[in-house]
């Protein structure tokens, strides 16, 4: 490897420690709100709707923020890293308003402002990573969604530490979004530039109309339609099931932060073995521990946490591939736009199911609850063998 490879290697890895770090921070105030739930029932005598709103009012906010963005073609036409430091900045401020309330009625608002501008946050990050790198694409995504995933479990992390008290999670949370926009300030373009892009409002219609962008968002729905339902209620199945206080948040702290190492060996099956392979057999085995988990609430602690690990591990780690196949298949110079599309419509699912939820435990109970989850990734493993097939034949 002679000097010039060795320092375009050494500007990746550099690109990629910053960027990860960057969104570790500014992705916790995500489920801020929703890791202390508990204590929110408690003080605020919150009910499970209005607690299944804190959650999806981020997820709403998050569509709003990715449609406009899309339409006005954001992550295409204005530096990704100015846009992640005005997305961080403004779910700070959002986030640190809620521990200024004292119920759901303001707090959801504030909730639905905090997903507005992560939507400024998460799109232009893939695309930014994407600049630097042609070969070892989904790895390095992979570790972008990785440090996504820790940065969503940190709160539950915060919120053991904590001492339980909501305020020092709202606040800590709010602290590190802010540090993670200002540190995406030093990441700039790589040295794979996608091709500069145009206004055009009607690419947002435009993006599903590729077929391999078309199927690879497909099998993204699936599995969106079960992640964020299971990283949103665990604590409250592990509370009611096997073990509440700090127990239950350090258990989902790290069932939700196994997902890190997920999205790490998914990126590497994804570049060494396929994409599609890759994400198929990663729902195939979330979406059995979907079902298997509830039937085991009356076994050991120890049992439930390890089927919670393997379902952390899996439930993510094939993410980064749907985003990565969307860079590979998309119209280049509106590739942030297709980012921010397939991740508006997957993040509309999420809303469903996080509502869904608490509906499923009271009529089933949380032994089967989880199970109406299974169908997502079930879908999207039909739509991985399709888009094998596809690629197959051409």
């Amino acid at each position: 490897m002679d000097r010039a490879d060795l320092a375009d290697a050494s500007g990746r890895g550099r690109a990629l420690a910053l960027l990860a770090a960057a969104l570790v921070l500014a992705m916790t105030t995500w489920f801020s709100a929703s890791a202390v739930v508990p204590q929110l029932r408690e003080e605020w005598a919150l009910s499970d709707t209005a607690a299944a709103w804190l959650t999806i009012a981020v997820q709403l906010g998050f569509v709003a923020g990715a449609l406009i963005s899309s339409v006005l073609n954001v992550a295409d036409v204005v530096p990704p890293r100015l846009v992640i430091l005005a997305g961080a900045f403004g779910a700070a401020a959002a986030n640190a308003l809620l521990g200024a309330v004292s119920g759901a009625g303001a707090a959801i608002p504030l909730r639905f402002a905090t997903g507005f501008f992560l939507a400024g946050v998460y799109p232009p990050a893939l695309k930014l990573m994407a600049t630097w790198f042609r070969r070892g694409r989904g790895t390095a995504l992979g570790i972008l969604v990785g440090a996504l995933t820790l940065g969503s479990a940190l709160p539950h992390l915060v919120n053991g530490l904590g001492g339980l008290d909501w305020h020092t999670v709202v606040y800590a949370t709010s602290a590190l979004t802010l540090a993670g926009g200002l540190l995406a300030l030093a990441v700039r373009d790589g040295p794979y530039p996608f091709p500069q892009a145009t206004f055009d409002p009607h690419q947002a219609r435009r993006v599903f109309a590729n077929r391999g962008v078309r199927l690879s968002s497909l099998g993204y729905f699936g599995h969106m339609w079960e992640l964020y339902a299971m990283w949103a209620w665990f604590v409250v199945f592990f509370s009611a099931t096997v073990e509440g206080g700090a127990e239950a948040a350090y258990a989902t702290f790290s069932v939700i932060a196994a997902g890190a190492a997920g999205c790490w060996v998914g990126g590497l099956l994804g570049d060494r073995v396929g994409r599609p392979e890759t994400t198929a057999g990663m729902m195939a085995v979330s979406g059995t521990c979907a079902l298997l988990i509830g039937l085991l609430v009356d076994g050991p602690a120890w049992l439930v946490l390890l089927v919670g690990l393997v379902w952390g591990f899996t439930v993510v780690g094939d993410s980064a591939q749907f985003s990565t196949l969307v860079t590979e298949h998309a119209d280049q110079a509106y590739v942030g736009t297709a980012l921010t599309m397939q991740l508006a419509v997957g993040f509309t699912l999420t809303v469903a199911t996080i509502w869904l939820m608490p509906f499923f435990a009271d009529a089933v109970g949380w032994r089967w609850a989880f199970a109406f989850l299974a169908p997502g990734p079930a879908l999207g493993v039909v739509a991985m063998l399709r888009l094998r097939a596809a690629a197959a034949s051409s």
